[in-house]
């Protein structure tokens, strides 16, 4: 702890909590639902919101209009000049709260209630993603200028409203304005710890590839009776070929699919083998037992490090009460890629199609649509910004910080990369249990509390790094 000033900022932190987590409670509070259109009012309001408070703490705060819903910029310089200047990223827009009557209390008004394993936990819809997350960091500069007067280093917020609707008009904002967000590297929390009492920096994302296939066979639904045996059934086609993407093996079975992805080096393979993830503690509490990736890859290899293909939606025929002897005329699926570094997007789609469009029979025709995609994301091991604030995550939990990879994806991670040319340190404190898009969303009050601490400390070691 060599800041002298530290020591007293978290002293303030712990003092001050009731008031941080009120200040959640009052953001949480508002419905700022993106994807519903009901919901726009909302938005404005959360962005309205969170500029007002960012201003109290010395930032020139304002509210930006995208084309969507509205983004928040916030600067304030550093207490030293020659100190790095940091990009802070966070999201205030949430998922839809269906279904309703899951929830065991209305998701927009927060609560501090008890786990079933004695935690206590904040309920609400985007208490930890990303509300809760992004109010870490706030909270945190709010005591380095309630105890010190200025921050320890240069900081740019910058915090979106349509995140969880694909960032779609996020991005030719961020392109528009890239001079206004020059920075040594960016810092985003929307990652998770390792386990409760365990910190993690995310060092590495799969990338995504969304796509969808429409396979189209005769010009109008037919009767079964009549028609059975002699014309092409498209959901027959589409399941033969879907049913083909995987072998014995559990390898995705598209040629080229493979093609530059590399093996964790030996050192990183061996630290994640003493994380000791079994499916007996990642796979039982949702209900499974066998992993169901590449057989010879270890469970977090499979969830973390390697390719995936998954079949995330199917529709064809009569899916209603009932039934109906019918042959669709139309069948569809929905399939995602999460691709690893040295995997190109653009040759994965290709790839795809090209599968699917080989194996499709006479009679049939095929369309896709593109949905989505992001390339994948990998740290260096060794830059100083990530050891710096893995010895301040330590320092505050007292065990060490996990270093890990995350399967999921996070575009505007490879948009600062692309656009401003950023790195980005990824610090989160959600946890696997968190409901995040599901009912009865929850972040820990340990999260929300340690994580303020967390940033506290994160930003005095980032002050003693030369810019």
């Amino acid at each position: 702890m060599s800041n002298p000033k530290l020591q007293a900022v978290l002293d303030r932190i712990d003092a001050d909590f009731d008031n941080s987590l009120e200040r959640l409670f009052s953001l949480l509070r508002i419905k700022s639902i993106s994807a519903d259109p009901a919901f726009a009012a909302d938005c404005k309001a959360a962005a309205e919101h969170l500029a007002k408070d960012i201003a109290t703490l010395g930032f020139a705060a304002e509210v930006r209009p995208t084309a969507g819903h509205p983004a928040i910029v916030a600067k304030a310089n550093g207490g030293t000049d020659g100190r790095p200047h940091v990009l802070f990223y966070g999201h205030y827009d949430v998922q839809p709260v269906d279904p309703l009557d899951l929830w065991h209390r209305p998701p927009f008004e927060p609560v501090v209630t008890d786990h079933a394993d004695g935690r206590k936990i904040i309920v609400a819809r985007g208490a930890e993603d990303d509300k809760g997350q992004l109010m870490t960091f706030i909270e945190a500069c709010r005591a380095w200028k309630q105890v010190a007067g200025s921050l320890p280093v240069g900081i740019t917020i910058l915090i979106e409203g349509e995140e969880e609707v694909g960032s779609k008009n996020f991005v030719p904002f961020l392109e528009a304005n890239k001079s206004e967000f020059k920075a040594d590297f960016a810092l985003v929390c929307d990652t998770g710890m390792w386990d409760p009492n365990t910190p993690a920096i995310t060092t590495s994302l799969r990338g995504l590839v969304y796509d969808e296939v429409k396979i189209k066979a005769a010009n109008r639904d037919l009767h079964s009776g009549v028609f059975g045996g002699g014309a092409q059934n498209p959901i027959r086609v589409l399941t033969r070929i879907l049913g083909g993407l995987f072998d014995d093996n559990g390898r995705i079975t598209i040629p080229g699919f493979y093609d530059g992805v590399k093996d964790l080096p030996a050192d990183v393979l061996e630290q994640w083998k003493k994380l000791n993830l079994t499916p007996e503690t990642f796979l039982k509490p949702i209900g499974l037992s066998v992993p169901a990736g590449e057989k010879d890859r270890l469970l977090i290899e499979q969830i973390s490090s390697r390719p995936t293909c998954d079949i995330n939606g199917i529709v064809g025929g009569y899916i209603g009460e009932g039934s109906k002897t019918v042959i669709p005329s139309l069948a569809s699926a929905k399939v995602s890629f999460r691709l690893v570094e040295g995997q190109d997007p653009a040759k994965i789609r290709k790839a795809f199609r090209d599968y699917v469009t080989a194996r499709i029979p006479a009679d049939c025709s095929v369309e896709f649509g593109d949905h989505s995609s992001a390339p994948a994301i990998a740290l260096d091991w060794n830059m100083k910004p990530l050891a710096a604030a893995k010895r301040a995550l330590t320092e505050e939990w007292g065990k060490e910080a996990v270093l890990m990879g995350s399967g999921a994806s996070i575009p505007i991670v490879a948009d600062f990369k692309r656009t401003l040319g950023l790195d980005s340190l990824l610090v989160g404190f959600g946890l696997d249990d968190d409901n995040i898009h599901s009912p009865n969303e929850k972040y820990d009050l340990k999260s929300f509390h340690k994580g303020i601490r967390s940033w506290a400390r994160i930003l005095a070691a980032l002050a003693e790094l030369p810019r």
